[in-house]
């Protein structure tokens, strides 16, 4: 039995910060950073039977062409990324009455879909692109505290980087669903993903604090990995992906990022509009559901 410390429930059964009964869970999530963004996915729905509202976490369960859809704000950053993807495992995998987890034969496997802005680290990834991600870098500590096996090739690859950063830690790296990328990301920009604990000094960004390594972005945006699976490097970064896939991967739960390009460092460039993208990225990403 999960004492009542570890799983921690409302009074009203719901599971503690998303405030959410396993009625509100449907097979497939999307996922948002910005609360106020939940309802630019959900206004494209036929139907609304929930909407929830606790905290950073916005909650709407609806109808789109007759599939059952979750949408869910997660707030920024792969700490929030921990409470999300550990309470919406619970939700269908934990039997909330008896405190136990369910068989193995009656576990569910979701499918959940991060819509995310994000900056791109190439000169060609352009504002305005779409992208899916293959693999996401982590540089925040999460998977510290998991036991995440990597294969050999995210192995090297966390090795490599943490050299050419000069970390006194080593990165971690995940793949995401095969299967979601192929059904979404079809005509979107393939790429991967660097995932960072934070928006100015973790993103290279400097305002009046200057950063310990001045050629950071350069040293991004020129990291190379070889091997026979072809060349890897570095597209774009944000704050979610790597807790995402990492915990997705532990969880046994299908995960991809879709990220709406809307800043790049290469060029010093910002959106204009940078809503118009977020909406073509919604609208392409449920037509595909």
């Amino acid at each position: 039995m999960i004492p009542a410390s570890e799983l921690i429930l409302n009074p009203d059964g719901s599971v503690y910060h998303l405030n959410l009964l396993p009625d509100h869970i449907s097979d497939t999530i999307l996922t948002v950073g910005d609360p106020g963004r939940v309802a630019q996915v959900s206004r494209h729905f036929d139907s609304i039977e929930f909407e929830g509202t606790h905290r950073e976490f916005v909650t709407h369960v609806g109808y789109y062409r007759g599939k059952r859809l979750t949408v869910l704000s997660t707030g920024m950053g792969t700490d929030n990324i921990d409470i999300v993807m550990n309470e919406l495992d619970a939700l269908v995998n934990i039997d909330f009455l008896a405190r136990t987890v369910r068989p193995e034969e009656e576990r569910m496997s979701l499918r959940i879909i991060r819509l995310g802005t994000s900056g791109s680290l190439q000169a060609e990834v352009p504002i305005g692109a779409l992208l899916a991600t293959e693999h996401a870098v982590g540089l925040d500590s999460l998977a510290q505290f998991y036991p995440l096996m990597e294969t050999g090739l995210e192995t090297q690859i966390a090795t490599e980087l943490q050299q050419t950063l000069a970390l006194p830690f080593a990165p971690y790296v995940v793949r995401g669903s095969d299967l979601l990328r192929e059904q979404i990301g079809a005509g979107m920009v393939m790429g991967n993903t660097l995932t960072c604990p934070g928006f100015y000094g973790p993103q290279g960004r400097s305002l009046r604090l200057p950063l310990r390594q001045p050629d950071y972005i350069a040293r991004l945006q020129n990291f190379r990995h070889h091997s026979g699976e072809g060349e890897f490097r570095l597209s774009n970064f944000e704050m979610e992906t790597a807790g995402y896939y990492a915990l997705g991967r532990l969880l046994g739960h299908e995960v991809l990022s879709v990220n709406a390009i809307v800043a790049n460092r290469a060029t010093g460039e910002f959106a204009e509009n940078s809503s118009a993208v977020v909406d073509a990225m919604i609208e392409r990403t449920l037509q595909r559901l």
